[in-house]
């Protein structure tokens, strides 16, 4: 569905993006991951052929975003970063302007207009002014104006910019059903937003492409060692389960957490990144009747994957 090449936009002598190259499958919902200043809307407003690469290719469905623009922009739906709304125009009437605009058929303008409303869950709020409307019920009316022509590609610029916990959920699951049978480019600095919506991302660091994987992939990648984290009822029994979990084969470094009086006491464990040892640590510490809570181990993280790529990338 994209191709990219090579991708590099410069800004005078400051580079926006340099070099980027990676592919996007019809169907795949992709996340474009970096922190602020990283090149993220750079990339999405050339693909979306709003700005000029200084060198390099993309192609949208097979078509060049140079030579073929206007065939690309038919087959894209753009969420950029300031949502492209007119205040005092009601949704319903809004939505039919740019489903006009965007080429769709007289006669499909008005179900077009219900579908959208549908389905981003406007129906209460479709003959309302959009200045009245909530920063939420905004960023859906943004989105639906996105998919009003039903394209091939949808590209979300940082969507739940701004928005309450509340509004995040629904903007998250709203995305998530837009991806059943559309290409769909996430762009944000979000790391949760992209772990539950996105099943590939990319990372981007400095207008330089970092990584291009699956989040499992990149743990797996990047694992450098496991944690297993033990909570023992009480402080009395720290001791000892340090000097026990100390002497175990593949217990790499045991670390104590903080005490509170005679309550319960946490510890974890670092081993080897190849060796699950919880029923080995549990079995010991059971065995020497150390009293035992709860045992589980905890894999890296998003933030942790990003924090690593970053840091390696710039060092």
């Amino acid at each position: 569905m994209i191709e990219v090449e090579n991708l590099t936009k410069y800004y005078g002598m400051t580079v926006g993006v340099r070099n980027i190259s990676f592919e996007v499958e019809r169907g795949e919902v992709l996340g474009f991951l970096g922190p602020n200043g990283a090149g993220k809307t750079t990339t999405m407003k050339m693909l979306t052929c709003y700005l000029p690469p200084t060198s390099g290719s993309a192609r949208i469905a097979g078509f060049d975003i140079l030579d073929d623009s206007m065939e690309v922009r038919r087959r894209i739906g753009y969420l950029p970063e300031k949502t492209p709304l007119y205040l005092d125009m009601r949704v319903r009437d809004y939505l039919a302007f740019v489903a006009r605009l965007k080429g769709v058929p007289q006669g499909r303008v008005h179900p077009e207009c219900s579908r959208v409303i549908e389905l981003c869950g406007l129906e209460d709020v479709s003959i309302r002014t959009i200045g009245k409307l909530s920063k939420g019920y905004q960023q859906r009316v943004g989105i639906a104006q996105a998919i009003v022509n039903n394209p091939e590609l949808l590209i979300l610029d940082e969507p739940t910019l701004g928005l309450d916990p509340r509004q995040i959920i629904d903007i998250r699951r709203l995305i998530q059903n837009l991806g059943d049978n559309r290409t769909v480019i996430l762009s944000s600095h979000i790391l949760p937003e992209v772990a539950q919506v996105c099943n590939r991302i990319i990372i981007i660091n400095r207008g330089e492409l970092v990584a291009v994987d699956t989040p499992e992939n990149l743990r797996s990648r990047l694992k450098k060692s496991a944690v297993i984290h033990i909570k023992l009822r009480d402080s009395e029994s720290a001791g000892a389960a340090v000097r026990l979990l100390s002497s175990i084969d593949g217990v790499l470094l045991v670390r104590e957490g903080e005490l509170s009086g005679d309550g319960p006491v946490s510890l974890s464990a670092e081993t080897a990144p190849d060796m699950d040892l919880r029923e080995e640590i549990a079995r010991r510490l059971v065995g020497e009747g150390l009293p035992l809570l709860e045992i589980y181990g905890a894999e890296l993280s998003l933030e942790d994957i990003f924090l690593q790529l970053v840091t390696e990338e710039v060092n």
